[in-house]
């Protein structure tokens, strides 16, 4: 009997190891913490940028990744795609932007 409890106990450790080191994140893979972060990021900055009555009316793409957040899309003017990099700074949580908005003239 006793030797079946020892059994049973490292089984359990065994199961434990195993679905503690699935859920870690790799250098390619976000954990599931880091993906439900990453978006409330995006959920916070899509809010903010749509509350602001500057940027509103354009249609801004964001992708977080590991709390790097991309910007994407056409806006009018260099002054609204500074804008929106400064809004996106003021989230908590955000490690650095990328902006690939583009001016059009």
């Amino acid at each position: 009997m006793k030797m079946r409890n020892r059994f049973i106990g490292y089984f359990i450790l065994l199961i434990m190891i195993a679905a503690f080191s699935a859920c870690a994140s790799t250098s390619k893979q976000e954990s599931t913490g880091e993906y439900v972060d990453d978006s409330v990021i995006t959920t916070k900055v899509k809010s903010l940028l749509a509350a602001d009555d500057f940027l509103k009316s354009f249609k801004i793409g964001v992708e977080t990744y590991k709390g790097s957040v991309q910007l994407s899309g056409f806006v009018n003017s260099q002054k609204a795609a500074d804008k929106a990099v400064e809004i996106v700074r003021s989230v908590k949580g955000v490690t650095s932007v990328k902006n690939d908005l583009i001016v059009k003239k």
